[in-house]
């Protein structure tokens, strides 16, 4: 009996050494205050997203929760601005599926927030669920909607430098291979959808080390970041329904929980002094070398122009403008809104949009409306 205790005694004890010292990982210790900035953090209404909205919110930032699900998002608005105490907190919809929503968000943003410091794309999706649209929907999801704001917003980043854009990636990047004579074609079956998401994902770094390169010297610094392996829906997404309740217990045990996820992308974002390695790939909460792939140049600006062409990015848009449209103070006298604007009128729902309603009533067919990249 006593050998059986001791066993079991050492079980336990080698299992707190490896989840605190390899699953857990090491929290983001930045404490520096954030009152007067304001973030935008995609798909924040669960999951990694919300423990990282979360964070900067009890920082005393002003957080934008850019979320597809107006319900979740309103209501993960009002829970963080109960859990943090910080009442600058709102929803504001957006679809990265759609351009014409990454659009309308950018506008409404642009027209009535002042202010843009960080920028967190952390929204994503790991399969196409029963959606089946004629383009790559990981790709637009995972990369080309996070492109395209990033090229929207990137005046106010300017206007605000020091500022930084997070894009957070994953280690799936390793097995991506992008074949640029297929990007955004459509994925069908399941060994596909692991492909695009591994491409998706190699298109995250690609995405920061280019535009790190595109922004040098404007004070707007970028980086990839892995969050760890998570316990989310994301992870059990290929798995048969019948058997996630099995692996559900194993994932509690050996996977991150969603606080731990967000402590990489909170370091990309808060940590001083790692402005020189602006570009660069981190998990864990310090910088990783990637893969040959992961690191090509080339590749990259190959990349970065294709993404403009997918996108839709016209000529004086994003990186080559430095045009930054400025609120319009509502108590003006120019104003033809003296009154203070209504909720629908500074968020517009993706509904208003009957191209955005289509990818809506496709989308919503999924079980999990907004997932968090892993």
């Amino acid at each position: 009996m006593e050998a059986l205790l001791l066993s079991v005694g050492l079980l336990l004890g080698a299992y707190v050494l490896v989840y605190y010292n390899l699953v857990k990982g090491p929290p983001c210790r930045g404490i520096a205050s954030l009152r007067g900035r304001t973030a935008v953090v995609t798909g924040a209404n669960s999951g990694i997203g919300k423990m990282t909205a979360l964070e900067l919110a009890r920082r005393g930032a002003r957080v934008v929760l850019a979320c597809r699900s107006r319900e979740r998002g309103e209501a993960a608005a009002f829970d963080l601005r109960q859990e943090s105490g910080n009442n600058e907190v709102i929803f504001m919809a957006l679809d990265l599926a759609s351009l014409a929503s990454v659009r309308a968000f950018a506008t409404a943003f642009l027209s009535s927030e002042p202010r843009l410091d960080i920028l967190i794309h952390n929204a994503g999706i790991s399969s196409c669920g029963r959606t089946r649209e004629p383009f790559n929907l990981l790709l637009r999801v995972n990369h080309i909607g996070p492109f395209l704001l990033t090229h929207l917003l990137l005046p106010r980043l300017k206007t605000c430098a020091p500022s930084r854009v997070v894009v957070v990636s994953s280690a799936a990047h390793r097995r991506g291979r992008l074949d640029f004579t297929r990007l955004d074609c459509p994925v069908v079956g399941w060994r596909q959808e692991l492909r695009a998401y591994a491409d998706s994902k190699l298109a995250n770094v690609l995405f920061a080390r280019e535009l790190a390169t595109q922004l040098e010297g404007t004070g707007i610094t970028c980086y990839a970041a892995h969050p760890g392996p998570v316990n989310s829906e994301l992870f059990l997404r290929h798995v048969p329904g019948w058997l996630r309740p099995l692996l559900r217990p194993v994932a509690w045990l050996v996977l991150r929980a969603p606080r731990g996820g967000a402590q990489t992308p909170l370091y990309c974002a808060l940590q001083e002094g790692i402005e020189p390695l602006s570009g660069r790939y981190f998990a864990n909460c310090h910088v990783e070398e990637v893969t040959p792939a992961a690191r090509d140049d080339r590749a990259a600006h190959r990349l970065w122009e294709a993404s403009k062409r997918l996108a839709g990015l016209g000529p004086g848009e994003g990186a080559e403008s430095d045009e930054d449209p400025q609120p319009e103070d509502p108590y003006s006298p120019s104003s033809p809104h003296p009154e203070e604007p209504t909720a629908s009128e500074l968020y517009p729902s993706p509904q208003s949009s009957p191209d955005l309603s289509k990818v809506m009533r496709r989308i919503l067919v999924k079980a999990e409306p907004e997932l968090q990249t892993s």
